[in-house]
């Protein structure tokens, strides 16, 4: 009785033990295995997180992708906009040269329709003092008209000249001392004197036609400048035998408007002249 008391607690300490180690494999292994789902989790967790590392590195190169396609986008646009204000600076440079210009040759047509006008208005004062001065002979003894910017004074030859003659006669003399007195106010007329003939051949003193128009010219010069007084530097004497004809020689009124002698009088120029050639 006595030996089987201690083996009776032997074998209730070696259960006591044996219970409690299996009661410690079982927490273990509930440890173990909560550390197993704990490691899955993380694993997962952490494939997931490279998964977006993965995915955010992708999106970054494709913003650096983006990004320097933009930098060189706005480089080449740069660019063109530094060509566009260079090239509508040169535009604007060539249009501030062109209206320079068309200001400059606005204020010249400008000047020379002025001066024009001032002609114009010269020539229609002299032709209204001439009409004055020869009014009292008939219009086909002369007429005045003006043409080409000039003034003429056509003096038929029954006026001046006897037939083939280059001497003027009375009548003649005291016309072109009316018309004298209007040159001589008139110190910037330049004076033109032109001798026409008809186309019948000439008879007598003179070689032909060019001689007796240069020579019924040559003749009215002489007393305007001798007699009336006016400056020969503004007198020209000019034949044109038959050459300029006002009308047909095949009549005899044809021929009697051909036979004539024009004083053309042209106001001073050089103003004009000096505009044209700027």
């Amino acid at each position: 009785m006595k030996r089987a008391l201690p083996l009776l607690f032997i074998l209730c300490l070696s259960l006591s033990f044996s219970c409690v180690s299996k009661k410690r494999f079982m927490e273990a292994n509930i440890r173990i295995s909560n550390l197993t789902r704990n490691l899955s989790d993380m694993e997962d967790e952490l494939a997931s997180t490279k998964e977006e590392l993965a995915s955010t590195e992708r999106q970054l190169n494709r913003t650096k992708t983006e990004l320097e396609r933009e930098k060189a986008l706005n480089e080449n646009l740069n660019d063109r906009l530094a060509k566009a204000q260079s090239t509508s600076s040169n535009v604007q440079q060539e249009l501030t040269e062109k209206e320079r210009r068309l200001l400059e040759q606005q204020e010249k047509l400008d000047n020379l329709q002025a001066l024009l006008d001032e002609q114009k208005a010269v020539m229609g004062r002299l032709k209204e003092t001439v009409d004055r001065a020869l009014i009292q002979y008939r219009s086909d003894e002369l007429q005045v008209y003006e043409q080409g910017g000039k003034l003429y004074v056509s003096l038929q030859d029954k006026l001046l000249f006897p037939s083939g003659s280059a001497t003027v006669n009375r009548d003649g003399r005291e016309a072109l001392g009316k018309l004298a007195e209007v040159l001589n106010n008139n110190e910037e007329i330049s004076i033109l004197v032109e001798g026409h003939t008809d186309n019948v051949p000439i008879r007598g003193r003179f070689e032909d036609n060019w001689a007796l128009s240069t020579a019924r010219a040559t003749a009215i010069v002489r007393i305007l400048t001798e007699n009336y007084e006016v400056e020969p530097e503004r007198v020209t004497a000019a034949g044109r035998s038959y050459y300029d004809p006002k009308d047909s020689n095949e009549t005899s009124e044809g021929r009697a408007r051909n036979r004539r002698t024009e004083i053309i009088l042209t106001p001073n120029l050089d103003e004009l002249f000096n505009l044209l050639r700027q």
